[in-house]
């Protein structure tokens, strides 16, 4: 089958990212794709709680949410939101960085919350506190796509390689990896880690991402790497979006996920041991 990510590079305004992100699904249906996927925070990258907390909404009342599941049920498409960065009832007042799968009848098939927060000091001048804002999801998730299962996972997740190997034991073909790399350790591990949690996995694993300058009318702008990935179950890989946005379409021949496991049966070799 045909599939298609979407590279973006979204402000902090979610009522103009919506309208580029819906024609980008468009035209990515346009040209044949039936499983087509956007990146992590798909609705507003910010660097300001307060801006954040000024234009965010509950999932109910999520208005990039409504429109993608029409267009989803217009089209007739499998479309994975990477994520919506939403309100939530929490005392605390974090949000939810939250993934949706919706059906081709517009349904939400499943939603994911990160699991793990980016908490993290690249050098003297980037420093990430997502637990900060955020709050952390608790549940791994896998969705039956009918095409395919489908493991789903966040950015810094993939830091993580238990989360994928549980996902793949429980069924995954696919593991989603939306995200809004650092351009610092993208350059250094993106395509690393990656592939790793393919070929570990014997998974496709498919990585829309965010790209480039994130424009802020007020705040501190926000750089991220690009380069949206699709990685075949034996690690070879098959798509770099490279770091301008766009559309970029590509085949899911879902047969290899079987043939790399019968050739290299990791997951079946696995045994349990003792800590050290």
């Amino acid at each position: 089958m045909k599939a298609a990510i979407c590279q973006l590079n979204v402000s902090d305004d979610p009522v103009a990212n919506l309208e580029v992100t819906r024609q980008m699904v468009r035209d990515a249906a346009n040209q044949g794709a039936q499983f087509i996927l956007t990146p992590e925070v798909t609705n507003c990258v910010s660097t300001s709680r307060g801006h954040q907390r000024s234009v965010l909404q509950l999932e109910g009342d999520d208005q990039t949410l409504s429109a993608l599941r029409q267009e989803a049920r217009t089209l007739g498409i499998w479309l994975l939101i990477g994520s919506l960065a939403v309100l939530t009832q929490d005392p605390d007042g974090r949000f939810a960085n939250r993934s949706f799968l919706i059906g081709p009848d517009g349904q939400i098939a499943a939603r994911y919350d990160k699991i793990h927060m980016f908490d993290v000091d690249i050098d003297a001048t980037e420093t990430y506190r997502e637990s900060a804002g955020y709050r952390p999801g608790d549940k791994a998730v896998l969705a039956d796509a009918g095409f395919a299962k489908i493991g789903m996972t966040i950015c810094y997740d993939m830091r993580f390689p238990a989360l994928y190997q549980a996902l793949a034991k429980a069924g995954a073909q696919i593991i989603t990896v939306p995200a809004a790399f650092s351009p610092v350790t993208g350059a250094a591990l993106w395509h690393s880690l990656l592939r790793a949690r393919a070929i570990e996995t014997g998974c496709f694993v498919i990585a829309p991402a965010q790209t480039g300058t994130h424009a802020s009318a007020a705040h501190k702008t926000r750089d991220t790497y690009g380069h949206s990935l699709v990685v075949d179950p034996w690690g070879e890989v098959l798509l770099d979006a490279g770091t301008d946005p766009r559309v970029s379409i590509f085949d899911l021949d879902m047969e290899k996920c079987a043939a790399t496991r019968a050739r290299v049966p990791s997951l079946a070799n696995a045994r349990d041991f003792s800590d050290p």
